[in-house]
């Protein structure tokens, strides 16, 4: 069996947000698999999808930085390997709209991975980094930089982005990790023009 986890904030205030990045990667994959409806559990909505095994997608409901609780659960009712298990995340390291995928590695900044380490106590889990750009100025920006919604000449970017991370996920269930990064850890030329764009247009402090 395999758990797939979109990371992201409920609330139609977050919607579209930078920080809502995974839900929006597994909301195309469901798209892509025709499961329309999200089944609710205590922590979580989910879908459940059949290819060689059973796969497990989820949305944590309890907001970014609580999200190990819904991850634990499910974990534990169905015995999932952390090797069985793939994390959907924003980056903000990364330029926006370059992916990377990762076999395991520490949180990072990152709050969602935080609590995923918390309640699971391994760093052992797959992840699908998605760049969401840094913020222009101070770390005190970052917080509002992830909660806000993604700029017009950032969009498209964005979406091509979403379609690829749908891809690695889908690749990935098929169980060939080194082929996941082998095709997706390459960097767009795409992201290379929008990171200099976006620099041309950073206001100095």
């Amino acid at each position: 069996m395999k758990l797939i986890v979109g990371l992201g904030n409920i609330g139609k205030e977050y919607v579209g947000t930078r920080h809502n990045i995974g839900f929006m990667v597994v909301d195309e994959v469901a798209k892509r698999w025709g499961e329309r409806t999200w089944k609710k559990a205590d922590n979580a909505v989910y879908i459940e999808h059949r290819e060689k095994e059973k796969v497990l997608v989820i949305k944590p409901t309890t907001y970014m930085n609580l999200s190990g609780i819904a991850v634990a659960e499910f974990v534990n009712f169905y015995h999932i390997a952390p090797s069985d298990i793939l994390v959907i995340q924003d980056d903000l390291d990364l330029p926006c709209g370059q992916i990377r995928v990762r076999r395991k590695g520490s949180p990072g900044g990152h709050n969602g991975l935080k609590s995923i380490q918390e309640h699971l106590g391994t760093q052992e889990y797959s992840r699908i980094k998605v760049g969401i750009s840094h913020p222009d100025h101070e770390r005190k920006d970052v917080i509002a930089h992830v909660l806000q919604q993604f700029s017009t000449f950032e969009r498209e970017n964005i979406q091509e982005a979403i379609t690829k991370a749908a891809d690695a996920l889908e690749m990935w269930i098929q169980g060939d990790m080194d082929k996941v990064m082998q095709e997706f850890n390459k960097k767009p030329a795409k992201s290379e023009a929008l990171e200099k764009k976006t620099s041309k247009n950073r206001v100095l402090p």
